[in-house]
């Protein structure tokens, strides 16, 4: 669904409208100490609070896992939305009326009441279940009972009851809300006759809440026979079935406590898991997981995320599927940014309520903590899947086995476990790594997550085309483990000198008016990272568009630039018992140092080339090194370190 253009100014109300402290606070408690707060990272599990928010400047930065940014990064690292997504959430949050143009997407006032028309509907489903003397509603009481879904239970969760014969349309229709609303919602539908008519009739509702816990859906399972056996709602402006699942909002919490995910495969499920203890459960809507569905859940599980797969047919078939998932955040050479995909298969054909009711918590848990990690789950099953007792048998079981690998082929990972492989073959380690090598990557899995990205402006942060952020000097894409092991391999000067740029961009985003007096700094430095240099450019170019751009501004447009700006841009902290001014000159004058003696050792290098150069070209360059010497002393002398 295309969506519209979002103007400045309205990013701007919708800025001045959310404190960064309250939005962040809303979250995670945050103390004072000083003229910032601080909290525990929600980003990342943590006991000791490294996240700073600096009210004055309205933005945040973690120094534990490096991230950082304004109100509008943090909602969006937090919840997995993009930027326009990110916009809208907290106008809404803000009560701030915002218009898009050229898109036909829905407004923030247009998404406000459909999910004033879920709620109401959830409501209304949830009063119908409890109080309605109707057989139907008898019907589903039984049901929900007969699952142990009884007593409070309906209650906790907001289970609800669909009469159908139009029930639904004449309450909503009682309080006020328009037809087109209602069948945008999807709780509605017009008939070919044009006749309006309540979408889900006879049937459990089980309303479906978004990570904030606000109604955005429902799925119905109907009473006794009837095709099909579960309905969901269809895609809704406020509902995308591949970006949601069910139970977030009460699991999130269990999530960032444990680290752990733990997704199934129905409400039922997820609701006996939690009522059982086991509150860190989710389940995807009628799709399989997506790659959305994973970074969505690894933003609330740090540690890792476990698929518990139905023992029936049906279960190992996804479990299957869940074999697309296996790339390279899975290896240690992702680090950060490594992913723990693990899988249990439940025995004896349970599903897992049938699981917890027969067995107990206990086990369950005794089973999650066994998990086997996703891609030797894999092999497990591909291994199992043949007959290890012929030469035929374990030829085709190399080659299964060995397909599991093939996204991850040149990790070292990969390496080890095809060298586990030959084991189980009875082949030579050699021979099994040679066919590793030889496998041709799959196609990348294919996240079937629509995009309903508004296009932002690229002034605002918008994050799309954007080029990914590096720790490397050239910029180039890599892991960030690998990163971190290549700065610490170099030389001790060029790693202070890295530093010193970062610092010095971080501290002039942060007082814009500082960086206007060192624009000659900013424009002349010799960057030995290119992400560096195109940090400096973006801040020029916006303090060339508009001199008084705030550092929210700033920080933002570099983002739009170079995804991950907002981490370098945060990061400076400030030094004690010097100013900002201070620090600011103190670095430049530190960065223009280290380009004259560049420039030092590059004269002396042609000098001592000497080749196609005439005399007086070698005279005129001498008499430039000996003066350009003097001056490096003299500055050196002068240039005192920071108290």
């Amino acid at each position: 669904m295309a969506e519209g253009f979002i103007s400045d100014e309205d990013i701007q109300r919708v800025r001045d409208a959310n404190d960064i402290v309250a939005v962040i606070g809303e979250r995670v408690p945050v103390k004072q100490k000083g003229r910032d707060f601080w909290c525990c990272c929600p980003l990342h599990n943590e006991k000791t609070p490294s996240f700073k928010i600096d009210p004055a400047l309205q933005l945040w930065h973690c120094f534990g896992c490096g991230e950082g940014g304004d109100v509008f990064g943090f909602v969006m690292k937090t919840e997995d939305l993009t930027f326009p997504e990110a916009v809208r959430r907290l106008a809404e949050r803000g009560h701030v009326e915002i218009t898009q143009t050229g898109g036909r997407g829905a407004s923030s006032s247009k998404k406000a009441r459909l999910r004033e028309i879920c709620a109401a509907t959830a409501e209304f489903y949830h009063t119908q279940l409890m109080r309605s003397r109707e057989a139907g509603a008898a019907s589903a009481r039984s049901y929900l009972a007969g699952r142990g879904l009884g007593g409070e239970v309906p209650k906790r969760w907001c289970l609800g009851y669909a009469p159908g014969h139009g029930a639904l349309l004449r309450h909503l229709s009682a309080r006020k809300f328009s037809a087109e609303d209602m069948v945008e919602a999807n709780v509605v539908s017009r008939g070919n006759d044009g006749r309006l008519r309540d979408r889900f009739y006879n049937r459990v509702m089980f309303p479906i809440f978004d990570v904030q816990g606000e109604c955005i859906a429902f799925g119905g399972r109907v009473i006794g026979q009837g095709e099909p056996k579960y309905l969901n709602s269809q895609e809704t402006p406020i509902f995308y079935k591949s970006q949601v699942l069910y139970g977030l909002d009460k699991a999130k919490t269990a999530m960032a406590s444990t680290g752990i995910a733990v997704v199934v495969e129905g409400y039922t499920d997820v609701i006996a898991l939690h009522e059982a203890g086991v509150q860190n459960a989710v389940a995807t809507l009628g799709t399989a997981l997506t790659m959305r569905h994973i970074r969505v859940l690894s933003r609330h599980a740090s540690k890792r995320i476990v698929y518990l797969f139905d023992g029936d047919a049906a279960g190992q078939r996804a479990a299957d599927r869940a074999l697309q998932f296996i790339d390279g955040s899975m290896t240690p050479e992702a680090g950060k940014n490594k992913i723990e995909l693990c899988a249990v298969t439940l025995p004896d054909n349970l599903d897992p309520a049938e699981f917890v009711a027969v067995r107990g918590a206990d086990a369950l848990r005794e089973l999650l903590d066994n998990a086997q990690p996703l891609l030797k789950y894999g092999i497990e099953r591909r291994l199992a899947a043949h007959d290890l007792g012929t030469a035929e048998g374990r030829t085709r079981a190399l080659a299964d086995a060995l397909s599991v690998l093939a996204p991850i082929k040149d990790s070292l990972l990969a390496k080890d476990y095809a060298v586990q492989i030959a084991a189980r073959v009875r082949m030579r380690e050699s021979d099994v790594l040679e066919q590793l090598a030889r496998l041709a990557p799959p196609r990348a899995a294919r996240d079937d997550a629509p995009s309903h990205d508004a296009a932002a402006p690229a002034s605002a942060g918008a994050p799309g085309a954007q080029e990914p952020l590096d720790a490397r000097p050239d910029g180039q894409a890599g892991a960030r483990m690998s990163n971190a092991q290549r700065f610490r391999s170099l030389p001790a000067v060029e790693r202070n000198r890295l530093l010193f740029e970062r610092e010095f961009l971080s501290v002039l985003a942060q007082h814009p008016l500082l960086a206007l007096e060192h624009a000659d700094a900013l424009a002349g430095t010799g960057w030995h990272s290119k992400v560096h240099e195109a940090l400096a450019t973006s801040m020029l170019q916006t303090l060339v568009e508009d001199p008084a751009a705030s550092a929210a501004t700033v920080i933002a447009n570099a983002e739009a630039a170079r995804r991950g700006a907002a981490s370098v841009l945060t990061s400076a902290v400030p030094r004690e018992g010097s100013t900002p001014e201070q620090v600011c000159a103190y670095l430049a004058e530190e960065l223009s140092l280290g380009d004259a003696e560049e420039a030092v050792a590059t004269m002396k290098a042609r000098l001592a080339d000497a080749q196609g150069t005439s005399p007086e070209e070698a005279g005129i360059l001498f008499n430039t090194l000996v003066e350009t010497q003097k001056d490096i002393t003299a500055r050196r002398a002068a240039h005192r370190p920071l108290a």
